[in-house]
């Protein structure tokens, strides 16, 4: 299947399910509690992304600071992300997933895990001042109007 196809079918079935799940929690505990519920889920993940957000990024610029490549940072950056988009989307299913992704423990295994099996491809890289065998020209330009 591809990924697209996959995408797709996320998107069709997680609104499915997050209604239901909203009924099912709305009858047991009422509806203006699951509102509540709901919202306070979303201030919780608002908070909880600008924390971690803020410490990720911390951790990037002291990697960097130490001449070492933040790759762990740079992998959990849009984990932190998509998990802060989880909390503002209303509905349990995506609350669940999204304080999964703001562990800094699990969100740490899944950055290893994408770090360990190569599922990113870098693109490009650093010349750190090598000449790479390219001419290079250097000029001046002007626009004349």
């Amino acid at each position: 299947m591809k990924i697209i196809q996959i995408l797709f079918l996320v998107v069709l079935i997680v609104p499915f399910i997050e209604i239901y799940l909203l009924i099912q929690v709305g009858g047991i505990i009422g509806a203006f509690p699951t509102i509540i519920l709901v919202v306070l889920t979303a201030l919780l993940g608002a908070g909880l992304l600008r924390q971690q957000g803020l410490a990720t990024f911390q951790r990037f610029q002291a990697s960097l600071a130490q001449g070492e490549v933040p790759a762990y940072e740079m992998i959990e950056g849009p984990i932190i992300l998509l998990g802060g988009v989880l909390l503002l989307t209303p509905g349990f299913l995506t609350d669940m997933l999204g304080i999964a992704c703001l562990i800094p423990s699990l969100r740490r295994r899944i950055a290893q895990y994408v770090l360990e099996n190569h599922l990113i491809q870098a693109v490009g890289g650093f010349n750190q001042g090598k000449p790479d065998g390219r001419d290079v020209l250097e000029g001046e330009f002007r626009k004349e109007e």
